[in-house]
């Protein structure tokens, strides 16, 4: 399998990630809850957010295959942490979506939404709570 990417360590809780096809990188750093400075991304802020865009992502194939116009929906994200062990307890997202659709096209949007790989990735003991929101 090629790799993808790379992680590289800069001290003060800070990393930098490099996508290794295009280059694109990431710098990470710890929260200021868990002894860093909250300066950028940390790595389970990263997480909640790649399952908005998992999701977000898959819906605009599906849109894509179907004529439906998704250009412009956003989601916020609210991340939980818990503690021993600490981990992500709970991954809220509001999707916003620019325009009103079909009731067809809803179940459509949102049940591709759920196929999204980081979604079926994340363990049970993570609680999902997404909310969608039609204009």
């Amino acid at each position: 399998m090629p790799k993808i990417s790379t992680v590289e360590y800069f001290g003060d809780l800070r990393t930098e990630a490099v996508h290794l096809d295009s280059g694109e990188r990431i710098i990470t750093d710890a929260p200021k809850d868990n002894e860093g400075k909250g300066e950028a991304f940390s790595p389970t802020d990263l997480v909640a957010t790649s399952l908005a865009s998992c999701m977000i992502t898959i819906m605009g194939i599906k849109a894509n295959q179907h004529d439906i116009n998704i250009i412009g929906t956003k989601a916020e994200i609210v991340k939980e942490m818990a503690a021993d062990p600490r981990r992500i307890q709970t991954i809220n997202i509001n999707i916003y979506f620019p325009q009103l659709y079909s009731k067809k096209e809803q179940q459509l949007l949102e049940r591709s939404a759920f196929t999204c790989p980081v979604i079926n990735s994340l363990g049970q003991d993570v609680n999902k709570i997404i909310t969608f929101h039609y204009n």
